[in-house]
């Protein structure tokens, strides 16, 4: 008999063990408040977007109300993975997708109760996988990476390669949705927009509860991921977050007020907070209920959606991408730009063919202008007429094939004058550095052979992220980036292929910029330009990468890139130390490994590629106490 009672005690108390580990789980609040922690302002900066969408809100009932164009967001799904079980399948990733459009389009088919059927609302959004990459090429819209990290938080490294995860794609043209083994019983977590449509604005779902097959009980419907995308639309948890006040609010008037989160699926009606016949809305996405009770958005849901997705909205950027659309071969880039028959009034502009272009975009200005003139060529020259005597003109040329290739740019002087005036020589070093504007063109010029430029700027705390472009080169200029005496990064591009370099630093500080002539190219009468470009918000490359600063000054640059046999790496280090060099296939197997000793100041190091086929490697350096990893491709 005491046999049998010890028996059901064990049987009682492991069916309470089940319902708390069955209990929903979402940690966006948490994340919330960590992004508050680090930056107090964002509480007001919160606070300020809820009254301008309040007021959007206010003055657009009618278009809220009226059916319009369904907007369909790209997603891109990065799959972190440790193990097989965590690697879910493509057609895993299909059902989510499919899920999140039944959803958001007012189709659940799960019961209402008894609560009107006008209260399950089509919020006029729809979502596709991904069919081009930020650089243009073609995808599925699902991006994987095996890790050594067993499980991920709500601190955001599984949004970054350095921590173990993987990057965002540009989150103001794509919603990330990061699928990993989350710890802690974590369901999920998501990000406000009004906290940020940054490199960490996205979803972070819990491999065992997205799509449907093989998910785990009682969230196996797909539900966790139309919830917290939910919260990167805006909308809060339905009792407010205030515990079981019955004080919070989320915002939506037809959304009864309640006593905390549901769990499970409630005997209806469950009433709390004086809440009314139908009490609590526990069929709404945004509660903590199982996914077979989930049911519906409101139209006052909606309608905070749409204030995210409207003309200058938070998430406009998103309704206008193109991820969707089809990937097509891009033309190649215009090459062999010349410029001749200069004179007072005209110019003939002249380039190399490019395979394919049926004909091409040109475009010039006077370079203090800030509009160009725009017209178009069906041959590889451009004879331009009506120009102004004595001035530096900026000129760039575009291929039109099924899809545009990128541009070339190049200057010119017209005659009547004495050519570029350089303003800020002399400076020639670092100590003699001119003081520029922050996002304002300066146009300076190389005039000899060893002429050298010198600039500097400061970044503010409400702008810290730098990106600083060298165009309108009239030579090979290359570019190099300091913070004090510390090299942070270098950009030679060939010829007079723009350069570029981005930092996005977590602090203060003085930047300085040294632009030089390779092997001594110069030219006094064209000037170049000059930018240095600063922000509250990371820059990203054209392949929708962020360059984001280091913990410690380990800094690499690498060049050329794309590299051919050889590659040249540059390593600024404040210590003696060994370090590694390791290069990596897109597959992860390690093909290449070097090891140096390093010295405190600017290190460079040669590295022999002859080895390797074409295509795209990831370069990792390791020191004692530090890790970097870029992206190099290899083409011969």
């Amino acid at each position: 008999m005491r046999m049998k009672k010890l028996l059901w005690i064990v049987i009682f108390f492991m069916g309470v063990m089940s319902f708390a580990q069955a209990q929903r789980k979402c940690g966006t609040m948490e994340h919330l408040q960590m992004q508050i922690q680090q930056d107090p302002s964002l509480e007001s900066q919160m606070q300020a977007y809820e009254a301008q969408i309040e007021q959007w809100i206010n003055d657009h009932q009618n278009e809220i109300n009226a059916s319009k164009a369904v907007i369909t967001i790209p997603v891109v799904v990065h799959v972190v993975y440790s193990t097989t079980a965590q690697n879910i399948t493509d057609a895993r990733v299909a059902e989510q997708i499919a899920i999140l459009n039944r959803d958001y389009a007012g189709l659940n088919t799960h019961s209402m109760y008894g609560f009107a059927s006008t209260l399950k609302i089509n919020t006029e959004l729809q979502f596709c996988l991904a069919q081009r990459k930020p650089d243009g090429t073609a995808t599925n819209g699902v991006e994987r990476r095996q890790t050594t990290v067993s499980s991920f938080s709500t601190n955001d490294y599984v949004k970054l390669y350095s921590k173990g995860g993987l990057d965002a794609w540009d989150p103001t043209k794509y919603m990330n949705i990061w699928v990993c083994n989350l710890g802690g019983g974590l369901c999920g977590y998501a990000q406000f927009p009004t906290s940020g449509v940054n490199s960490t604005f996205g979803v972070v779902i819990n491999y065992q509860y997205f799509g449907q097959t093989d998910a785990v009980a009682p969230y196996n419907l797909g539900g966790t991921t139309s919830h917290e995308i939910g919260h990167c639309f805006n909308l809060y948890h339905i009792w407010g977050d205030d515990g079981t006040a019955c004080t919070g609010t989320d915002y939506c008037a037809d959304v009864p007020n309640q006593a905390g989160p549901n769990y499970g699926v409630p005997v209806y009606p469950h009433v709390t907070c004086t809440n009314g016949t139908n009490g609590d809305m526990f069929i709404n996405f945004m509660d903590y209920s199982d996914d077979i009770a989930y049911a519906n958005f409101t139209p006052n849901q909606k309608a905070r959606i749409q204030a995210c997705f409207a003309s200058g909205g938070l998430l406009y950027s998103l309704s206008v991408s193109d991820g969707c659309q089809p990937a097509t071969a891009a033309c190649g880039t215009p090459t062999g730009l010349t410029v001749s028959a200069i004179t007072n009034t005209g110019a003939t502009l002249g380039w190399t063919a490019v395979s394919g272009a049926t004909s091409y975009n040109v475009q010039y200005k006077v370079s203090t202008a800030t509009t160009w003139m725009s017209t178009t060529s069906a041959t590889t020259s451009k004879v331009l007429t009506g120009l102004t005597a004595a001035s530096n003109y900026m000129w760039q040329v575009q291929a039109v094939c099924s899809t545009g290739g990128g541009w070339s740019a190049g200057t010119f002087i017209t005659t009547g004058g004495s050519g570029c005036t350089d303003t800020y020589e002399p400076n020639e070093s670092s100590a003699a550095a001119k003081l520029i504007a922050v996002n304002t063109d300066v146009f300076a010029s190389i005039g000899t052979s060893i002429d050298k430029d010198y600039f500097k700027f400061t970044t503010t705390s409400a702008a810290k992220k730098v990106k600083v472009t060298l165009t309108a080169l009239p030579g090979d200029y290359d570019m190099k980036l300091y913070k004090g005496t510390t090299l942070l990064a270098t950009s030679q591009n060939t010829g007079t292929t723009s350069e570029t370099i981005i930092y996005n630093a977590t602090s203060t500080g003085t930047y300085y910029v040294y632009v030089y002539g390779y092997s001594g190219a110069y030219n006094a009468a064209s000037c170049y330009d000059l930018k240095a470009q600063t922000s509250s918000t990371s820059f990203r490359t054209a392949n929708g990468e962020s360059l984001d600063e280091p913990n410690t000054p380990l800094v690499i640059s690498m060049y050329p890139n794309p590299a051919g046999n050889n590659l040249t790496l540059e390593y600024n280090t404040e210590f003696n130390d060994n370090s590694t060099v390791n290069v990596y296939d897109m597959s992860g197997r390690l093909v290449l490994s070097n090891s140096f000793t390093s010295t405190k100041g600017l290190n460079t190091w040669n590295i022999d590629l002859s080895q390797l086929m074409n295509g795209l490697y990831m370069i990792e350096l390791i020191n004692s106490s530090d890790r970097i990893i870029n992206k190099i491709m290899v083409e011969k």
